[in-house]
């Protein structure tokens, strides 16, 4: 066999063996419509329940851990609860953000119950932001007629990506605040602080992508195979990332904890992070009065409630908490951004030619919610 046929019969052998293990390897993301039923456990939820539950479940939080549980006292009376295993020590030791994603968690189930005919009663347990026990609820007929539309919660997704530097209408705006204007605070393009949020949010990833326990959290909580987003169903997927094409062919097929810690890791996430806030029609920063679990609950509720509004008007919500989460950044920002009241929330927001369907993944209601015995 000469030299041009031996190549001959080796660039095919290769291409043969591509193309088999291209066949047999992860080639498209994992996302929420690809999920199935977890199992046929009969939990003694009825079909209302169920669906209240699920639709609570479709707020946000850090690294999507969904930090939440449900104990069910007795058919319409809960407790929400804070799940400690879901915690993020690492960018969250306090867990203010983990109160703050029960309070969204809180506003959609309020809503869903809404939509299916009843009101909620709430009492707060919590005093502390560690307490298991966070919030009481009492599921209540109503009789009303008018409900809530839970499409809008099934169709809320963070956006990352082809966020437009257009400005914000001033009657969107308005509509996003909704007469809170002393705790949603807009930044447009045009405000010297959008330039300091824009310059700090860089800064604060910078030192966060080299913080070794934040990153290892980070990698803890990327789901890269559609194997793993199917198992966990939680986390970060690629889906959920927005990495798509031949970059989340390799990534879900190549990636895993070990690539994370990696420079090259570290310095492309920082390089998107620049690219993301270089296009943007502002900032929303939410505030709350003190730091109160309370306060934390409403505030994470008055968020879920602005980002419930963006999608019918093609604006994207973009949470970068970062400065937040980094104390040499935080402890001057309040000052660099003339706001008084503690910032809990950094929303980097703009409108979207087209709004993509939602992809983060959800646990199925059993395994967070329980009755009690």
């Amino acid at each position: 066999m000469n030299r041009r046929t031996f190549l001959g019969v080796a660039g095919g052998s290769f291409l043969i063996a591509g193309a088999t293990y291209y066949a047999f390897s992860d080639k498209s993301n994992f996302v929420r419509a690809d999920l199935k039923p977890d199992s046929n456990v009969k939990t003694g939820l009825t079909p209302d329940q169920r669906q209240i539950a699920y639709l609570a479940s479709l707020a946000p939080s850090g690294h999507n851990t969904q930090p939440w549980m449900i104990r069910f006292i007795e058919p319409l009376h809960w407790i929400i609860c804070n799940d400690k295993r879901k915690w993020l020590p690492a960018v969250d030791p306090m867990q203010r953000e983990t109160i703050l994603s029960i309070g969204a968690f809180i506003q959609n189930l309020e809503y869903a119950a809404h939509s299916l005919g009843y009101r909620c009663e709430f009492s707060l347990m919590a005093n502390t932001n560690q307490d298991e026990n966070v919030m009481e609820v009492k599921l209540i007929r109503s009789g009303s007629k008018l409900r809530y539309n839970a499409e809008r919660i099934v169709q809320r997704r963070t956006v990352r990506s082809n966020i437009l530097s257009v400005d914000l209408r001033a009657e969107d705006v308005k509509l996003l605040i909704d007469n809170e204007p002393d705790l949603i605070h807009f930044i447009p393009r045009t405000d010297k602080a959008y330039h300091v949020l824009n310059e700090q949010t860089i800064e604060s990833n910078k030192i966060q992508s080299y913080r070794e326990p934040a990153q290892k959290e980070l990698a803890d909580w990327i789901r890269f195979s559609s194997k793993d987003a199917e198992l966990y169903r939680d986390g970060l997927s690629t889906g959920s990332m927005e990495i798509e094409g031949i970059a989340g062919w390799l990534v879900r097929n190549f990636y895993g904890k070990s690539n994370v810690m990696a420079k090259s890791f570290r310095d492309q996430n920082i390089k998107q992070v620049e690219k993301q806030v270089a296009s943007s029609a502002g900032w929303f920063l939410i505030t709350s009065k003190d730091a109160s679990v309370g306060s934390l609950i409403e505030t994470g509720r008055r968020m879920q409630r602005l980002f419930l509004k963006v999608r019918e008007k093609n604006i994207a919500i973009h949470p970068m908490t970062q400065i937040l989460e980094e104390p040499s950044i935080h402890q001057s920002f309040n000052v660099s951004v003339g706001i008084i009241d503690p910032v809990q929330f950094i929303l980097r927001t703009g409108y979207v030619k087209k709004y993509p369907d939602p992809v983060s993944l959800r646990r199925p209601v059993e395994r967070f919610t329980q009755w009690v015995t």
